[in-house]
């Protein structure tokens, strides 16, 4: 019994180092490729957050793939649509917006971020904040949400947009050094 435990005992260390032996390790060639990719998704993120800030609704919209679609977890009715069909709806603020009748902005902070050269995953918390010209009647808004993204002609563009579901200031303070 004893030599049996003893051997299963050597056969799982020596499966356990196998299988480690396998996974396949990063190459600095593949960690300058994530900074890279990371460095343009921030100036992605930083480019949308402009628009929202300037009321540039065609620039917003320019940010994402023409058949991307975003999801609404956030509330009772679920909906996944087109974004043409929510920027429709968004339309008017930032019209607001960039007229100054409102202000607005948005903040992005992330758990998660996989990807390579072409394709990103971005996983995170929106800060979503509007208020009147007069600083009156402010809202502000955290949402966990994901992105799916796709880089094409050297721009990256988002396909895919799902607001989760609203996040806590805990929440949104714990990404704040990641």
């Amino acid at each position: 019994m004893k030599k049996t435990l003893v051997f299963l005992a050597i056969m799982l260390i020596t499966n356990i180092k196998t299988t480690y032996a396998f996974i396949p390790k990063k190459s600095n060639t593949e960690i300058n490729k994530d900074s890279l990719r990371i460095a343009e998704l921030n100036q992605y993120w930083k480019a949308l957050s402009k628009t929202v800030k300037e009321g540039d609704f065609e620039g917003y919209a320019a940010a994402y793939h023409e058949d991307a679609v975003v999801i609404f977890a956030t509330g009772k009715n679920k909906v996944s649509v087109p974004l043409a069909k929510a920027l429709a709806s968004w339309k008017q603020g930032f019209n607001d917006t960039k007229a100054g009748k409102n202000k607005s902005g948005v903040t992005f902070r992330f758990s998660q971020r996989i990807g390579d050269a072409t394709t990103a995953h971005e996983t995170g918390i929106f800060k979503y904040y509007t208020s009147d010209s007069n600083n009156k009647n402010n809202v502000e808004i955290m949402i966990h949400f994901e992105m799916l993204l796709v880089k094409k002609n050297d721009k990256w563009l988002g396909v895919m947009e799902y607001q989760k579901n609203q996040a806590t200031l805990k929440e949104w303070e714990a990404l704040k050094n990641k």
